[in-house]
């Protein structure tokens, strides 16, 4: 039986994958760019280059954060698939939003990448966007679901800037 409920767990979180990220960081940021690069100067290569990593990275790491649902979690990270457990573990010990940030991540390697700044832009609207739906919907519905469970997660691990050691569930630790 578990092995069906993760299959239909990663059936649903590739999907969304697709979905979500897939229009906010890929086909969004392709319609404002036709990936065109712009013109920069010959000295600002390694600018370009940072870009590739920061792209790479943000790629890997929403892919990691994505796979922990399905592992930890036994669901997606769509609100209408959520999971049947508080999803704590991997990169989530280190910041609540690895999801988001990845995907931030990803946007201003692709200006980098490509000298665009409409992307610079883009990037701060889809950044402002991903705070106001974790403080007006994702945050109290974890609340509602987790309890305890979730406001001691909270009170460790910090939403936007990752901690330099990761937090140990089930420490005294946000049980303040």
């Amino acid at each position: 039986m578990g092995y069906v409920r993760r299959s239909v767990a990663a059936a649903g979180s590739a999907a969304f994958f697709a979905l979500a990220p897939g229009t906010v960081a890929g086909l969004l940021p392709w319609l404002l760019t036709r990936w065109q690069p712009g013109a920069a100067p010959a000295h600002w290569l390694p600018a370009r280059l940072f870009g590739i990593v920061i792209l790479l990275a943000g790629t890997v790491l929403l892919v990691r954060a994505f796979a922990r649902f399905v592992v930890e979690g036994i669901g997606t990270p769509a609100p209408i698939a959520p999971p049947t457990h508080l999803v704590v573990g991997g990169l989530y010990r280190y910041v609540r939003n690895p999801m988001y940030l990845a995907v931030i991540a990803t946007i201003l390697g692709q200006a980098l990448l490509l000298w665009r700044p409409v992307l610079l832009g883009y990037a701060a609207l889809v950044a402002a966007a991903m705070v106001a739906f974790v403080l007006g919907h994702e945050q109290p519905a974890l609340t509602r679901t987790f309890g305890d469970e979730y406001t001691a997660y909270r009170r460790a691990v910090p939403g936007w800037r990752p901690r330099l050691t990761p937090w140990q569930p089930g420490s005294r630790e946000g049980h303040r």
